[in-house]
Formats: C-alpha cells, structure tokens, sequence
C-alpha cells in the first residue's frame, strides 16, 4: 500500500498522458468533417459547461490583481489548442503528440532568458539534441509540408508562454479562473473569427477562419468525448503535479507520445519508420533528462 502511494503522483500522470492522447484519437475521428477552430469552440464549450457547475456550487477565494496576466494566459492557451488540433488533424497522431512535449525546451530557453534562471551543460545539450531528434521525425524531403513543421514549432512556443504564466497566476487566482480564462479565450476567438470571415467574406482556411457548424449524428459523440477526455487530462495531470515532485511528473508526461502512436496506428496512422522512432526516443530522452534535473 505504501508503495502504490509513492507512485500516486506517477499513475495520475500516465492517466493524463492517456487522456490527452484519447482527446487526440477522438479529435482524428473528426477531421473530415470540422477545421481546428471548429473543434477549439466545441472542446471548450464542453469544458466551460462542466467548469460552471463547479464555479456554482464552490465559490472562488482569491486575491485578483492580475487581469492582463490572466487574458495573456487564456489566449497564449487557445493558440496553443489552434496549433495543437491542426496538427492532430493533419499528421499521424504520435507526431503531434511529440510537438506536445517540446514546450519542455521552450520553457528551459525563456527561464534562462526571460527569468534569469540557470541552465546547466547538460541542459543546453538536452535542448540541442532535442530540436535535432525533431528535425529526425520531420526531416526534410520533397514532399515535405514546411507549414506543419513550423505550426509544430509554434505550438511549442504559445504551450511555453502559457505554463510559464500559469506558474504566476497560481499565486492570485483559484485555479478555476486560470482555467476559465483558457476556455473563454477559446470560445471567444472562433466566434470572432465566424464574424469577422462572414462579414468580409473571407475564404475558409483550416487554422484561422471558418464557418459555424453544427454537429451531426455520430459527431455528437466524438466531440464528447473531445470534451470529456480533455478535462479528465486537466484533472489528472492537477492530481499528479500535487502527489509528486514536478520534475519527476514531467518526466513522465512524456508518455502521451507512445499512447499518441498506439491510438494512432490503431486510427490507420502509419507505423514511423526508423528514424522517425530515433527521433522520438532522442525527444523523449531529452525531455525526460531536462525534466528530472530542473529542480537540481
């Protein structure tokens, strides 16, 4: 028994990592029919009902004071969500799962540079090699697709920018109202991009701007289980950051890419060929180091 409670915080992790990579296989499910601002809208709906019903029924306690931070937070989020369902809807599964992961190294970067934090050898060394294990899974070629690999890139950076402000915000706001900000953030910025694309007429593109639609059928059920999965990552991934230290939860974060690539194969993604696997492994291994010796 009190082993099994050592691990608490360990078990909680690897059922968020399960969860988001579920939300990924779901959202797969759902690319012939909806764009990635149209899936943004629908996953936070689904979140900002069930956050409501808490908000009702336990009343926040907080001090405020940092509304700038706060909207700063819900948009960096929302981008990060945009940039993260495009990929899921245009490359296998575990790939995206993998760009997930890399905001690891951005947030290492913007401590050093921004915080003043210091970063050690081994970290410099951990973040070359994994920006280098990310060129091995998207290596360039003559049917290469620049655009993902740079939305891949910017994803990274706007997760960064928001776990990076969610670090300051803890100390001002239930974590309801951090969370909020993210799903009003994504609420807001795909019915602005509806409004602003029927007005002027603006042609539909997969990222930006798109048209409303409403679900159909069996697409209920997928962007429930969007919705649901999504949630149950944020609320397993909250347990596991406070039964265990955060280096050793990040660490094994790290895991989403392996379920990534299961559920996808499982969806008829291809199985990554060798040096995709290399690249992975050299992502995972860098991230896990950088994870487990921060707090060093």
């Amino acid at each position: 028994m009190e082993l099994a409670k050592n691990y608490k915080g360990i078990y909680f992790m690897l059922l968020a990592a399960l969860g988001f990579s579920i939300m990924g296989g779901f959202a797969k499910q759902l690319g012939d029919s909806f764009s990635a601002p149209q899936l943004v809208f629908y996953r936070n709906l689904v979140g900002f009902l069930v956050l409501s019903i808490s908000l009702i029924r336990f009343p926040v306690h907080q001090s405020g004071g940092k509304l700038g931070l706060l909207v700063f937070r819900g948009i960096m989020g929302t981008f990060a969500l945009y940039s993260l369902l495009f990929l899921i809807l245009h490359i296998p599964l575990g790939t995206a799962m993998t760009y997930n992961t890399t905001n690891t190294f951005y947030i290492a970067l913007m401590s050093f540079f921004l915080l003043k934090e210091r970063l050690h050898t081994l970290g410099w060394i951990c973040i070359v090699a994994g920006f280098a294990g990310i060129l091995l899974i998207y290596r360039p070629s003559v049917d290469f697709n620049w655009s993902y690999h740079l939305i891949g890139i910017l994803h990274g950076i706007f997760s960064a920018f928001a776990y990076l402000s969610i670090g300051r915000l803890n100390k001002y706001y239930d974590s309801r109202i951090i969370v909020l900000s993210f799903l009003l953030s994504g609420l807001f910025i795909p019915l602005l991009s509806w409004v602003i694309g029927g007005l002027f007429s603006i042609p539909n593109d997969p990222l930006f701007f798109t048209s409303f639609k409403l679900p159909e059928g069996r697409d209920w059920f997928y962007i429930l289980g969007l919705g649901v999965f999504a949630l149950l990552g944020q609320y397993f991934v909250t347990k596991a950051y406070s039964n265990d230290k955060a280096g050793i939860i990040s660490a094994v974060g790290y895991s989403n890419i392996i379920f990534g690539v299961a559920i996808g194969i499982i969806l008829g993604d291809q199985f990554p060929d060798l040096l995709g696997i290399i690249g992975v492994l050299i992502v995972i291994a860098s991230g896990v180091t950088i994870s487990l010796t921060k707090k060093a």
